[in-house]
């Protein structure tokens, strides 16, 4: 519930309140009588006692009944009396109060009836008055940045020793730290600090946390804002905050100003659809000048993150600005180790938990990953009751993260249970047969996301480039499972449609991209294009004619028929261990490495 909507309510409550005590005030819990009746219980000396409020008469009688009339405001009770015939002598028998109409009673119930209910709705008007001044306040603060600061001296700081890996990355970050800590070193030596850092990496690299690191080991103010939360439906809104930010970050320098996504507003100019006037490249331009304009800019280094840094506007990248670019890369297998200790530290892990496997077994896992790899095994483990998280739990992690969960609840029939048991088994003889396939890690058919099964493969090592022979093998793998089908059935399933995508695909990167067909030589063909207001690429430049279109569709099919080529000779040589692999996957379901091994027994070739 809001603010305003609470104290409508409340004050709704209390209206109703107040004109319930004022309905109080007016109930009648005596009898009223007319005067004349008054005077006859007088006459007849059935009046025990009277009381004279002002212009109202409160009687008692004698058998103890209390009745009440009025009189008018000018005469007096003996007076009206007397009017009425009464004796004097009887008027005289009867007690009589006079209560003093001037007292603080007489004024309470003035202000109850009269000034309370006034005063109630002037206090309403005010409350709504108040709340309009508040929103016309707000529309005038609507340029105002909104960033929020992570001040130093700040509870459990993030520093270096909370980011594992990037090295290289953590070192050019240094000169940041100790140049806001000891500035004049630097001074000394005419030495200027860069003015702007770019962070550019990967998803889930650690582009904001190395961004906290670095706030965190200076010690001083963070100011954060998403490039998104610049650019508003009003022209104009996006500069404003621009320079409400800078002014913010001067007046506390040193500081650091940390935007995160900078690709929303630091497109190149020129590509989206409003031309000079739309609101992003306003915002754009005025971030240009804060950074390296007329006025000095000293104390605030802006730190930017992006994972697309090739959308972003030359200015942007000149020496004055962000001059200083830092490339995060996806942890090798050394970081995913410190990566992993990082977030088991806090973690019960079981004796026989083995990070330096975990980290082998999850090549191409970036930070973010990692990080939800031991949170989902915790979780799991948490969901069985246990008390520390084993090593098949955080196994089960890295398939759930690469795969999805698992669909025990999908049951397949005999006959499907068999095609892609046996289609599994295709793909996982084709890699263990071939010398530079990544070596089998696991062979499973439950099903697990969109997969019916699954064959995992894990590289021995990290590896940045790979050889034309490599991904040639790649292809043949991912045909294993067609080709098994073909042989073992006679007939082919809907089940390698992925595998078919991933080949092709494979196969056009090698021939368009890579220079890997001798018959097309080394050239790239089709450069994609950039849409900058939908921010992705959406279509391809066609920079080669028709007659090399039929070129590289051949060259094309070709890769393609040479590795089915190649996974169909190695099955049919090997139909005795195919059958050993099919039918002991219907027995268990799932192989790890080792029973792997044991049941298709046949030594790897060594890579060539």
């Amino acid at each position: 519930m809001s603010p305003t909507t609470r104290n409508i309510l409340i004050f709704t409550g209390a209206l109703i309140l107040v004109g319930g005590a004022l309905a109080m005030v007016n109930i009648e819990n005596t009898k009223k009588i007319d005067i004349s009746v008054l005077a006859t219980d007088v006459q007849d000396g059935k009046v025990k006692d009277i009381m004279v409020d002002g212009t109202k008469v409160n009687v008692t009688l004698t058998d103890g009944s209390k009745v009440e009339t009025t009189k008018e405001p000018v005469e007096s009770l003996s007076e009206v009396l007397k009017n009425y015939g009464v004796d004097p002598e009887k008027t005289r028998a009867v007690p009589i109060q006079i209560k003093d109409a001037e007292g603080a009673g007489y004024w309470a119930s003035i202000l109850i009836q009269n000034v309370l209910p006034f005063g109630l709705i002037l206090v309403v008007m005010w409350f709504f008055l108040r709340q309009m001044q508040g929103q016309n306040n707000k529309a005038m603060m609507f340029g105002q940045s909104g960033a929020r600061e992570m001040p130093k001296d700040g509870k459990n700081p993030v520093t270096f020793k909370d980011v594992a890996g990037v090295k290289e990355a953590k070192e050019e970050l240094t000169e940041i730290v100790d140049f806001l800590k000891n500035p004049e070193k630097f001074i000394a030596l005419g030495a200027k600090i860069p003015k702007g850092v770019l962070l550019m990496g990967s998803p889930g690299t650690g582009k904001t946390l190395l961004a906290r690191a670095v706030a965190g080991e200076a010690n001083v103010p963070f100011f954060h804002m998403s490039g998104s939360e610049f650019v508003e439906m009003f022209v104009g809104v996006g500069a404003s905050r621009v320079r409400d930010l800078f002014l913010k970050a001067k007046k506390s320098a040193p500081c650091i100003i940390f935007i995160d996504e900078i690709d929303a507003v630091g497109r190149q100019r020129g590509s989206g659809l409003g031309g000079s006037h739309d609101e992003r490249e306003q915002t754009l331009n005025q971030i240009l000048v804060e950074m390296d304009g007329f006025e000095p800019n000293a104390g605030v280094i802006v730190v930017a993150a992006t994972n697309r840094p090739d959308v972003l506007d030359p200015a942007l990248l000149r020496p004055g600005r962000f001059d200083r670019r830092v490339m995060l890369d996806p942890p090798d297998l050394n970081d995913r180790e410190a990566i992993l200790g990082i977030h088991a530290a806090n973690k019960p892990l079981a004796k026989d938990v083995d990070i330096r496997r975990l980290a082998e077994r999850t090549p191409g896992f970036s930070g973010a990953d990692l990080m939800n790899l031991m949170n989902e095994g915790a979780i799991l483990a948490a969901r069985q009751n246990l008390k520390e998280i084993p090593m098949k739990a955080l196994l089960d992690s890295i398939e759930k993260v690469l795969l999805g969960p698992e669909r025990r609840s999908h049951v397949m029939n005999d006959e499907e249970r068999k095609v892609t048991a046996y289609h599994e088994a295709g793909h996982a003889l084709v890699a263990h047969l071939q010398p530079n396939a990544d070596p089998v890690q696991k062979i499973s058919i439950i099903s697990r996301g969109r997969a019916a099964g699954y064959t995992l493969k894990m590289p021995t090592e990290d590896r940045s480039m790979r050889r034309r022979q490599e991904y040639c093998e790649d292809i043949a793998v991912m045909l294993g499972g067609y080709a098994a089908e073909k042989i073992f059935f006679g007939d082919i399933t809907t089940g390698a449609s992925n595998d078919m995508q991933q080949a092709t695909r494979l196969a056009r990167s090698m021939v368009t991209q890579w220079g890997m067909s001798e018959v097309l030589g080394p050239r790239t063909y089709g450069a994609h294009e950039d849409m900058i207001f939908l921010g992705r690429e959406i279509h391809e430049n066609r920079d080669y004619s028709d007659q090399k279109a039929i070129t590289i569709d051949q060259e094309i099919d070709k890769l393609i028929a040479e590795g089915l080529k190649t996974a169909e000779r190695l099955i049919n040589e090997h139909k005795d261990a195919m059958d050993r692999i099919g039918k002991k996957l219907l027995e268990v379901e799932t192989l790890e490495r080792e029973a792997f091994a044991e049941t298709i027994n046949i030594k790897r070739p060594a890579r060539v």
